[in-house]
Formats: C-alpha cells, structure tokens, sequence
C-alpha cells in the first residue's frame, strides 16, 4: 500500500481533453494515411528485391552457332548444335528388347500378385494339372468351367498345403494318415474307397461287348456247360 501511495504521489496529474468529432475525423484520416504509407514502402521493397538481375561473369559467353565463310554464306556449326552426350549415345550400339523377352527375364509375377514365382513343371505337377483339367470327370456331380484349346501350365504358380486352423473341429480335420502328397495320391485312396472307377469301367466295357462276337461267344460257353 506504501508502494501504490508513492507512484500516485509522483504521476502527474492528467486533465481530461474533450474532442469534438471533426478532431476525431481528423486524428483517423491522418492514423489511415500513415498505414498506407507503409503499405507502399513495403510494396515498393518487395517490387524492388523480385526485379534484381543476377550479375553474369564476363569471362563465360555464347558463342553463336551460325558461322560465316569465306565466301559470305553462313553455315551452322554441327559441334555446337549437337550435344557431346546424345552424339555418344548416337554412335553407340543399342540393345532392342521387346515385351515379351522382358516378361520372360521376370523371376516373379510382381506385387500385385503376391510374386509367385515361376512355374518349374516337373512330371509331379505335371499330373497333377493334368488331374485338375479332368475334375469334370473325377466329380461328376459337380459343374466346371470347360477349358477350350490346348491346356498350357501357368507361367507363375505355386503350391502349398492347406493348414487347419485352431479353431476347426478335429473332425473336419485331415488326419496324418489320410493327407496325401500331391492329387494323384488322393484320387488313387479315393478310388480304393469308393470303386466308382471300375464299376464305371464294368459298364463301358459291357455295352461296347453287347451284340458282338465277345457277347456270342459267352452265351455259347453257356450253354455248352448246361448240356455238360
């Protein structure tokens, strides 16, 4: 409080000044012409620091490409006009390379699709396409796609084993014992188990026989065992 007393104590006294409204008409126009006023000196810096020119050394100099001759005509200087890279590269032999020897050179079949690499077509799996084209047959029930034209193994494919997740039931999991190495296993156990194959075989063989000589020849062994 002692402090307060001694600073009132020192400010002098101000007395109000009561101005009329063309004073404080005035007292804008003259705060708004100096706001202006600096508005320019700034614009004129800025204007005068984006048209500075860079100095150019004396020593470097174009020299022009148009040259004339001893007889007044003005020939071009073909040093000049080409460029000492693009004159090398001009010389120099290039190596054409098509699409399809670039598709070739590829080790796998890129990001987009997983790079799978490139199909090494052993007699395996080369069965085993054979046995995926004829699923028509192997399923009968079942409809496929028909493949037309001559079958070609893919460029890029892989295989692998299908892994049960934890939390299938033992029961839709393969055991050890039934998991094959590859389809032609699987269709050969399947074909044990279920006959189909050879009944279907049974039934080719015993419409391509009826009416013909093996059909005559059975029916006469019959019946030379009855009159036996």
């Amino acid at each position: 409080m002692v402090a307060t007393t001694d600073i009132e104590a020192n400010v002098p006294p101000q007395e109000d000044v009561d101005l009329t409204d063309d004073q404080i008409q005035q007292l804008l126009l003259e705060a708004e012409a100096r706001l202006r006023g600096s508005d320019t000196q700034i614009a004129q810096a800025n204007d005068a620091a984006s048209l500075r020119i860079p100095k150019l050394s004396a020593s470097s100099t174009l020299e022009p490409y148009l040259r004339p001759s001893g007889e007044g005509i003005a020939t071009a200087d073909s040093a000049q006009l080409i460029d000492l890279k693009q004159k090398e590269l001009a010389n120099s032999l290039r190596s054409v390379q098509t699409k399809n020897s670039a598709k070739k050179d590829k080790a796998t079949a890129g990001p987009d699709w997983f790079n799978l690499p490139k199909t090494e077509l052993t007699p395996g799996l080369k069965r085993d396409l054979q046995l995926i084209r004829m699923r028509s047959v192997l399923d009968p029930k079942r409809h496929y796609k028909k493949e037309n034209g001559k079958a070609k193994p893919p460029e890029f494919s892989q295989v692998g084993t299908i892994i049960q997740g934890p939390t299938e039931f033992f029961s839709s999991r393969i055991a050890k014992k039934d998991r094959k190495k590859n389809f032609v296993e699987e269709t050969l156990a399947l074909e044990r188990e279920n006959r189909r194959f050879e009944s279907k075989y049974r039934d080719i063989q015993a419409t391509k026989t009826s009416g013909k000589k093996a059909f005559y020849k059975n029916l006469q062994a019959k019946r030379t065992r009855k009159i036996k």
